[in-house]
This record gives structure tokens, C-alpha cells and sequence, in this order.
């Protein structure tokens, strides 16, 4: 029988997978400039700028906005994290440990609070007078600030100090148990400042995360010389019926952040070309 004539292969099938990825990509990047088009022409700019960005009333968040906002908010991201991070390092060498109960109050601690939504904790500081009649949290309410985010920060800073722990060489630890210094000895002079140096980079993206869940100190009721960036930003906002004090308050979130997130990127890659 006569071989039937083969038909032609589509075009499509015939291009190169590096004409089909550019094909994928021009195809993407008209989508996103028609999108943006379309944003341009179609948003009411005049509202928006007349209810997010209004220079009059961002002018009155000046200068508390930095004198007492944002003080605050690094005063309680700061002792946040300290408490996290000695109170973590703490439950992570009670995760490593040989003594079994000492692994499950690590464990249930670290399930739990990472598990709980942070508000959560906040909400439960709140009504800790009430059920411990006569306590008071030291330094009032930025000590009551300050153990919410510790608490918090605590169960994930934990986990990094265990993986930064479990990093170091075994054989670091058996040579300094072979010059004699004991199993204590050992984790502080030589297994503990390698393990920190370790976990620096995700340790910053941490302090990153503490300085955003400082926002939840609101939930305490703070005012006047205690409110942080979110507060302060939500009642100027509501004193003037204008969003613009949020997006003022936002802004100044991102000048702080974006900076640490571009110094735990940069100490992530120094950490891999150092490897």
C-alpha cells in the first residue's frame, strides 16, 4: 500500500522552547502593562488623594509621629526581642536536651504558641490581673507590650536557634570535649557563639516580623505616650475622618523594614559565599 502523505506539524510545535518562553513572556508583561493601563486610567486619583494622601492632615502627625510612634514601636520590638531571644535560645537547648522532660515542656511550649494567633496572646495579657489578682507586669505597659511579643517571638526563635544549633559540626563539640572541658562548658564557649553566628540572617528577618507584630500592642488599650505606629496612626485617622495618617504610619513601617529586609538578604548571601 502507498505510505498516506504525513501532515505538516503545527507551527507551534515547530518553535524552540526559547521562542516559546519569550512568546510566554510577552504575553505576560502585555497583561500587566494592559492592567496597569487600565489602574491608571480608571482610579479616581482626586479621591484618592484627597482621602489617603492629604498633606494638611499628614502635616499634624508631626513630630509625635517619630517622638512617641515610633519610639515606641522600637521600644517594644527591641525588648520583644531580647526576652525571645534568650527565652528562645533557652527552649532550644531544652529541645537538644537528653532529659525527656525537659524536650516536652520545650515541645508543648513551642506547639502552642506557634500554633495560637499572636492577638490571641495579646488579648490573654490583658486579663492576666484578673486571673492572678495582685500581679502586675514590671514596667507597666510596656512591660505587658514587651512579654506579648517575647512570648510570641520565643516558640519561632526557638526553632531557629535549634536548626542554628544542630548546625555546627559534631566535630567541634568532640574536640573541645577531647582538650576537657565539660558538656556545659563545651555548648557555651564553642557550640553557642557559632550557632548565633549561624542564625543571624533568619534572626533578622525575625526582628523584621516582631517589629510588624508590634501593631498588636493596640489590642492592649495603650494611649498617650504608649500608643505605637498603628495606633497612633488609627486615631489620627479617626480624629480626622482621613485614611492619610495610616498611609503615614505605613510609610514609616517601610522605612524601617525594607532596610532590615535588605540587610538579612545581603547577610544571607554573604553566609552562602562564606559556606
Amino acid at each position: 500500500m502507498a505510505e498516506l502523505p504525513r501532515t505538516a506539524e503545527p507551527a507551534r510545535a515547530r518553535l524552540s522552547p526559547r521562542k516559546k518562553q519569550r512568546i510566554s513572556r510577552g504575553i505576560q508583561y502585555a497583561v500587566l502593562i494592559a492592567a496597569l493601563v487600565g489602574f491608571v486610567f480608571y482610579a479616581d486619583w482626586p479621591s484618592l488623594a484627597q482621602n489617603f494622601a492629604k498633606p494638611d492632615v499628614a502635616a499634624h502627625a508631626l513630630p509625635d509621629l517619630f517622638t512617641i510612634a515610633l519610639r515606641n514601636t522600637i521600644i517594644y520590638t527591641v525588648g520583644g526581642f531580647v526576652l525571645s531571644a534568650v527565652f528562645g535560645l533557652l527552649l532550644a537547648l531544652m529541645r537538644l536536651s537528653t532529659v525527656r522532660p525537659y524536650r516536652w515542656i520545650s515541645s508543648i511550649y513551642i506547639e502552642i504558641f506557634r500554633g495560637l494567633p499572636a492577638l490571641l496572646i495579646f488579648l490573654m495579657i490583658t486579663f492576666l490581673p484578673l486571673a492572678l489578682p495582685g500581679f502586675e507586669v514590671p514596667f507597666g505597659t510596656y512591660g505587658q507590650g514587651i512579654l506579648g511579643l517575647g512570648l510570641v517571638g520565643a516558640a519561632y526563635q526557638a526553632e531557629i536557634f535549634r536548626a542554628g544549633l544542630q548546625a555546627v559540626p559534631r566535630g567541634q563539640i568532640e574536640a573541645a570535649r577531647s582538650l576537657g572541658m565539660s558538656a556545659a562548658r563545651s555548648q557555651v564557649t564553642v557550640v553557642i557563639p557559632q550557632a548565633i553566628r549561624i542564625v543571624i540572617p533568619p534572626t533578622t528577618n525575625q526582628f523584621v516580623a516582631l517589629l510588624k507584630d508590634s501593631s498588636l500592642v493596640l489590642f492592649l488599650g495603650v494611649s498617650g505616650q504608649y500608643v505605637e505606629l498603628a495606633k497612633f496612626g488609627n486615631d489620627l485617622a479617626s480624629q480626622y475622618a482621613n485614611a492619610t495618617p495610616i498611609m503615614v504610619a505605613g510609610i514609616t513601617y517601610l522605612i524601617v523594614t525594607i532596610p532590615l529586609g535588605y540587610l538579612a538578604g545581603r547577610l544571607e548571601k554573604l553566609k552562602g559565599t562564606g559556606r
